[in-house]
């Protein structure tokens, strides 16, 4: 088994879209015609992030499912310090706020170096490396 994508509904779709963009680093691509506005991002060719506008009607045959899902935060995982520099280096640019967190090594487990991203109410983004990739 494999993550395949996270969905977002947010009812600022060209902010979150920016975000995605112009700060985590991933690419805005075709998108299914759906009957809800959105945005498909991808990393890798791949769809990881679909935006969805929350002030639309929800579809149907789902509109239960639709009403109370929430995700705290999703997790992209950087594999180098030039990719970890890059994102600092792009946050600070576009003057998004953030915090950092230090994760401690836990058996085989690497500590690690995280920054987390309020996108909106209740949606985190969490950006996570290796400890040393993190180091100046």
């Amino acid at each position: 088994m494999q993550f395949d994508h996270a969905t977002i509904v947010t009812a600022d779709l060209d902010n979150a879209r920016r975000f995605f963009v112009d700060v985590a680093g991933l690419t805005q691509g075709s998108r299914p015609p759906f009957s809800v506005d959105g945005y498909w991002l991808y990393a890798d060719g791949r769809a990881v992030i679909h935006l969805v506008n929350a002030t639309d009607p929800a579809p149907s045959p789902a509109p239960a499912v639709r009403a109370a899902p929430r995700i705290h935060h999703i997790a992209f995982r950087l594999q180098s310090a030039a990719e970890w520099q890059a994102l600092l280096t792009r946050l600070r640019a576009t003057g998004v706020d953030y915090q950092t967190a230090q994760v401690p090594p836990i058996g085989p487990q690497q500590a690690a170096m995280q920054i987390f991203v309020a996108l909106a109410p209740r949606v985190v983004v969490e950006f996570v490396t290796a400890l040393q990739h993190a180091q100046p």
